[in-house]
């Protein structure tokens, strides 16, 4: 596939790095002729110093012959329209990254289809559900629904006295084999184990689960921690993602929400309602006891710097708060965040990776996850008529290495798989995978 990203930064930088495992001819379009030099000596990828927005730019980057247009740059003006010049030079699919979730709304969608942009994301949006999600379910570090809910991926860190700590995975299946769920892999010391009846878990893991609907109390048993009700939470940043998630929570809980600058904290203070707003420096800790920190049962972290948002959620989990969620952008601090103890990393690059991924692999795609503090992914796909993975049962599927398949879904059905299930046309599957992998394990469900 030949894609084109056009940048500003750190998010393009990502998605260039991430997509070369992949073998697809990228060519990244970036006005920061320095960040093009870092990248050009960590990578082969053509780059190209100018505008997006620049006709003759993307004429240089052949944007004619252009499978996706992927504009991820700070301006959303700038990637709208970006887009829009891409398709008019016949770029066959773009995606632009938006700031704005107003213009997500369904009877926006014909109308930027209809002028040449194909996808919206919004990563601040999506981080935002994503925090609430995780609120509302506080015994796992991460979850993905897929297919609205019928399978659930979970992600469990393995303390000390976790039931399943020093058991095999066949050991596991043994104890729990009324459960319904499947480890599909275990992060470990920052390297991605795929499964198998000997590995043994070990403190610290970092085990990611598929189960099926309402299993959390499976869930529980396997991890060995009790869900805590959220009634209060500190909001520490109120950008676009801080104000997001103070909107969709203040209704069901209190909410306090921190902000140095007195023009945002103005602004958040406009749009909420039952969200106690404050001006004041969240790194001051004897601010945040004054407000009630100690009391408070989770601590979201959401400001414009990773150190920030790491170093406040550290403290608030020294003070006894039970769940903290951090905006970590700096890729290299995400495995050293959960190593110290932050329950969950949100990351705008990951999220938009996720996005974009269900539109570069082979086959029939529904959606995506790439996973925090590692380059893997579960993706959602849609089983083809005509499919090899018809064929046989899966102990014959040439999975590739680095690949399992960590659920079905069949009509309303949910099928957790073991070596004798077959899978069948119209299924939905669920895999998880290394990125040179997953190309090759999509090609048996087209």
């Amino acid at each position: 596939m030949n894609i084109i990203i056009a940048g500003d930064g750190e998010v393009g930088f990502y998605l260039a790095k991430s997509l070369t495992e992949l073998n697809h001819n990228i060519t990244v379009v970036d006005p920061n002729s320095e960040l093009l030099k870092r990248l050009e000596k960590e990578t082969d990828l053509l780059t190209i110093a100018g505008s997006s927005t620049s006709p003759q730019v993307l004429a240089d980057a052949n944007v004619g012959d252009c499978d996706l247009f992927l504009a991820v740059l700070h301006e959303e003006s700038i990637n709208l329209m970006s887009c829009v010049l891409a398709k008019r030079m016949k770029a066959k699919r773009t995606v632009a990254r938006i700031s704005n979730a107003e213009l997500l709304a369904p009877k926006h969608r014909d109308m930027f289809k209809g002028i040449g942009v194909d996808e919206l994301v919004c990563p601040e949006r999506i981080a935002a559900k994503e925090i609430t999600n995780l609120l509302n379910n506080s015994v796992a570090t991460e979850f993905f629904d897929f297919s609205g809910g019928l399978l659930t991926m979970y992600l469990i860190r393995l303390e000390a006295d976790s039931p399943v700590t020093g058991k095999s995975v066949q050991e596991l299946v043994q104890t729990y084999n009324t459960l319904h769920v499947r480890v599909v892999a275990i992060l470990r010391n920052g390297e991605t184990l795929i499964p198998h009846a000997g590995l043994v878990f070990q403190q610290g893991d970092l085990v990611y689960l598929i189960s099926r609907p309402n299993q959390l109390e499976a869930i529980k048993q396997v991890s060995g921690k009790q869900d805590v009700a959220v009634k209060r939470a500190m909001i520490v940043g109120a950008g676009r993602i801080g104000r997001y998630a103070a909107m969709t929570l203040e209704d069901r809980i209190d909410i306090t929400l921190f902000e140095e600058s007195r023009p945002r904290c103005e602004e958040a203070a406009a749009l909420l309602n039952k969200t106690l707003v404050i001006n004041g420096d969240a790194t001051d800790i004897s601010l945040l006891k004054d407000e009630g920190l100690q009391a408070t049962d989770a601590f979201i972290a959401v400001t414009d710097s990773s150190e920030t948002n790491i170093l406040t959620c550290l403290h608030a989990k020294k003070l006894g708060v039970r769940r903290t969620i951090a905006l970590v952008e700096n890729t290299g601090f995400i495995s050293l965040s959960q190593d110290i103890g932050i329950d969950t990393i949100i990351n705008k690059k990951l999220i938009t990776a996720s996005y974009i991924s269900r539109f570069i692999v082979r086959g029939d795609a529904v959606s995506s996850k790439w996973l925090s503090g590692t380059n893997a992914e579960l993706m959602e796909f849609n089983v083809g008529k005509w499919s090899p993975a018809t064929r046989q049962m899966i102990r014959d599927l040439s999975l590739p290495k680095g690949a399992t398949i960590g659920g079905i879904i069949r009509g309303n059905e949910t099928i957790l798989p073991t070596r004798d299930t077959q899978i069948k046309a119209k299924d939905k599957v669920v895999v998880f995978a290394l990125p040179k992998a997953m190309e090759q394990a999509s090609k048996l469900f087209e």
